[in-house]
C-alpha cells in the first residue's frame, strides 16, 4: 500500500555514503547524500556487497536516453543489492533487524494496476511507471532514487527480498538483476525437464541463464562468438556450443525456446532460424543501436519474436528461493569501490568472468 509522505518523517533522514557520476562523460566519485526517513512501512539496509550490471554503465553514461529517457544526476548506480536489516519501521511485518536481505531493479510501483495486482510490478502501468532503484523519481521524497554503490538503501519491505543464510552472499547480488532477468522468460514459458534452450552470450546474463536452465533440467546450447569460452559455458552446464563465427545455428532448428542476452545490436534471423515450430526467441539483452529488423521468412514457421523485462517482486522471491535449494549463484569477481571505473573500461572489452562485485567494505568517507 502506499503510504503518505507525511507518515515517513517520524524518523530522521541519514546520510549515506557512496560513488556517483556527476554527467555521462566524468568517472563516478566519491559522493555523500541522504536517504529517506524510515517510514512504517521501510526496512533500511546495510550494504554488503552490490554487483555491477551492464546497465549501470549504460545509464551513467546516458546510452538508454532514447529508450528510457535522461539520466537524472548525480547517479548512484547499483541495482543488484545485498546486505542486511539495520532497521525497520513500526508496521513492517517481514522482516527484523539482522535479517539477510536485497534490492533488485525496482524500489516501488503504483500497486494499483492490472500488473501490479497480478505481481508483474516490473510492467506497473501507472503514470510514472515502475520505479527503478536509481535514476527515476522516488514518490515519498520527489528526489532521483539512487543505488547500491552505496553505504545504505531505504525501501518499503514489498520491495525488499529475503535471502537465504545458506547462500555466498556477494555471489548471491548479481542475481537480483542478471539472474531474475533471464529467470522470468525461462518460468514464463515453462522450461523443464526435456526442454531445449540455447541462451545467445555468455556474460553476466547469459552465464545465469545456461546455470539456470541446467538446473530446471532443459538441454543447454549456448551460441556464443568466442571460442575460448566453449571450456566454460560445459562447466556452467550447456550441454552443446555453437561458435557463431565458425558455423551458424541451424535452419529449422529444434529449439523450444532461444534467450538473447546479448547488448550489442545483431542480426537475429539465424537464432529465429533455430527454433523449432512454436518456438520463441526472447530478448533480454537492449543494445544502444537497434538490431536489424528480422526477415518474415524465419517467422513464418509459426515461431515468436518477444522479450522479457526483469520480474516482479514474487518471482523474484522465488528465484532466490530456488537458487538457494538448487546452489545457484553467480561466478564473481569481487572489486573494492575505487576500481569501479576501470571496471567498467573492463565490462566494455569484455574482461569480466562473469560478475564484478563491489564489496562495499572497502567504501570509505571522502
Amino acid at each position: 500500500m502506499s503510504v503518505p509522505i507525511t507518515e515517513t518523517l517520524a524518523r530522521p533522514a541519514t546520510t549515506a555514503r557512496g560513488w556517483a557520476a556527476a554527467s555521462p562523460t566524468v568517472p563516478l566519485a566519491p559522493y555523500s547524500f541522504e536517504r529517506r526517513p524510515l517510514g512504517p512501512f521501510d526496512v533500511r539496509i546495510e550494504i554488503l556487497h552490490c554487483g555491477v550490471c551492464h546497465s549501470d554503465l549504460h545509464t551513467v553514461r546516458n546510452e538508454w536516453s532514447q529508450t528510457f529517457g535522461q539520466t537524472l544526476y548525480p547517479c548512484v548506480p547499483g541495482h543488484e543489492i545485498v546486505g542486511r536489516v539495520a532497521e525497520i519501521g513500526s508496521a513492517v511485518e517481514d522482516f527484523a533487524v539482522g535479517d539477510r536481505a536485497g534490492v533488485g531493479c525496482l524500489v516501488d510501483s503504483c500497486r494499483e494496476c492490472d500488473a501490479c495486482a497480478e505481481e508483474l510490478e516490473q510492467y506497473c502501468e501507472g503514470e510514472a511507471g515502475p520505479i527503478g532503484t536509481y535514476s527515476s523519481v522516488e514518490p515519498q521524497t520527489g528526489r532521483p532514487t539512487a543505488g547500491g554503490y552505496s553505504s545504505q538503501i531505504v525501501v518499503d519491505e514489498h520491495f525488499a527480498l529475503r535471502i537465504s543464510e545458506r547462500v555466498d552472499l556477494a555471489a548471491t547480488a548479481p542475481l537480483l538483476c542478471a539472474g531474475i532477468t533471464v529467470f522470468s522468460p525461462l518460468r514464463h514459458h515453462g522450461v523443464g525437464p526435456g526442454s531445449r534452450v540455447g541462451v545467445v552470450g555468455l556474460g553476466g546474463l547469459g552465464h545465469m541463464a545456461v546455470k539456470l536452465a541446467s538446473a530446471m533440467g532443459a538441454e543447454v546450447t549456448l551460441f556464443t562468438t568466442s571460442p575460448g569460452k566453449t571450456a566454460d559455458a560445459s562447466a556452467l552446464g550447456a550441454d552443446s556450443v555453437v561458435v557463431v563465427s565458425r558455423e551458424a545455428p541451424a535452419a529449422g532448428g529444434d529449439l523450444d525456446l532461444v534467450i538473447d542476452t546479448v547488448s550489442a545490436s545483431h542480426d537475429l534471423d539465424p537464432y529465429l532460424g533455430a527454433l523449432k515450430r512454436d518456438g520463441a526467441l526472447v530478448l533480454v539483452g537492449i543494445p544502444a543501436v537497434p538490431h536489424p529488423s528480422p526477415g518474415v521468412a524465419p517467422l513464418l514457421g509459426r515461431r515468436s519474436l518477444t522479450g522479457s523485462s526483469i520480474g516482479g517482486l514474487a518471482e523474484t522471491q522465488e528465484m532466490l528461493d530456488f537458487c538457494a535449494e538448487h546452489g545457484v549463484v553467480a561466478e564473481i569477481e569481487p572489486i573494492a569501490i575505487d576500481q569501479i571505473n576501470e571496471a567498467y573500461e573492463r565490462m566494455l572489452a569484455g574482461d569480466v568472468r562473469f560478475r564484478f562485485v563491489i564489496d562495499m567494505s572497502t567504501l570509505r568517507t571522502p
